[in-house]
């Protein structure tokens, strides 16, 4: 893992194309503020690990078990 420190009003380039800038730090707490094109998908980790779970059990002999009693 690559750590850098910022400070407010400071930024980050990632891959040419995304910037990421610090807004503002209050006590434990940092605003982030990303640039990047809008078919670069964001999302906290904690919302990217749910989708993945989602998209796991949708695909699971479980879930295509449902799927199949929904086209009956």
């Amino acid at each position: 893992m690559l750590t850098l420190s910022r400070k407010k009003n400071e930024s980050l380039i990632v891959s040419n194309n995304i910037e990421v800038t610090i807004l503002d730090i209050k006590g434990d707490q940092v605003k982030v503020g990303i640039s990047a094109p809008k078919e670069v998908p964001i999302y906290r980790k904690e919302v990217y690990l749910q989708i993945q779970d989602s998209n796991k059990n949708a695909t699971s002999v479980e879930g295509l078990a449902g799927l199949k009693d929904l086209l009956k």
